[in-house]
């Protein structure tokens, strides 16, 4: 069984459905992943999706922030979530494909602008939340599993616009990068996206401040695809859309795909 993958930060499914469309029928995921979806579950417009083929959802939702998603053409057995640093958000939920693979879609704090738990919540927030999932994967050691999702980090110096002026702010500080380091050790997880496409500057984020995103290319690669190693070599194709982030009324990310032969 061949699928293909997308995982997207929408930054409000409702607001942006239109390109949710665009993207569901140009591109035509068998699995669609989005974040920050911003809306409770029961007001995504699943109608449109479904009469796109995209008849099984899995979500969870709270009204106007976070929110997790994951559409699919193909059928999904809902397998939970996790409250991770007992934040009482919705942040992760996981579904399992009839071939026996787990997606687990997740949205992580973004962790405020200050890179210092002592003055900024958020930040501690983030780096706990980061603690239990690295704790949990550890504990569960999956298997036969994808984890996407915007990871809200950027780990390698060719995944920001500039290493050196970035290590000091949030999102690739050192402090970060090591936590998801040890997320990745902890599942034994494999970094699919950097398998398939190992050098260059990658981004998938570009921030709406910046009046000419595409020129300024001031990006990062916040949006990720992992493995457990028994389904490593079976990902393929991996690519960002790029194009997305200059859609009509935009997200800030744009998708990350990959397809899987199994």
């Amino acid at each position: 069984m061949s699928f293909s993958l997308a995982t997207w930060n929408i930054n409000s499914v409702r607001l942006r459905e239109p390109i949710v469309l665009k993207l569901l029928q140009e591109e035509a995921p068998d699995v669609l992943c989005l974040q920050e979806c911003k809306s409770p579950v029961d007001k995504i417009p699943v109608e449109a999706f479904r009469a796109l083929g995209y008849t099984h959802m899995v979500a969870r939702g709270q009204k106007g922030y976070n929110g997790v998603a994951i559409l699919s053409r193909l059928p999904i057995v809902d397998q939970g979530d996790m409250d991770f640093a007992s934040l009482g958000h919705a942040r992760h939920v996981a579904a399992r494909l009839e071939n026996g693979v787990t997606i687990h879609n997740f949205y992580v704090p973004a962790g405020g602008d200050e890179p210092d738990r002592e003055k900024n919540i958020k930040f501690g927030q983030k780096l706990d939340y980061l603690t239990e999932m690295r704790d949990w994967f550890h504990a569960e050691r999956p298997e036969k599993s994808v984890l996407v999702g915007d990871l809200n980090i950027a780990p390698r110096e060719d995944d920001v616009w500039d290493h050196k002026k970035l290590l000091k702010i949030v999102s690739h500080t050192p402090v970060e990068v090591e936590h998801l380091n040890q997320v990745m050790e902890a599942g034994g997880w494999a970094d699919v996206t950097r398998n398939d496409i190992p050098e260059g500057k990658l981004f998938s984020w570009w921030s709406y401040r910046a009046k000419d995103w595409d020129a300024a290319d001031k990006g990062r690669r916040l949006d990720h695809v992992w493995t457990t190693p028994d389904i490593t070599k079976a990902a393929h194709s991996s690519r960002v859309l790029r194009g997305a982030r200059g859609w009509e009324k935009p997200s800030d990310h744009a998708p990350v795909f990959a397809t899987f032969d199994l």
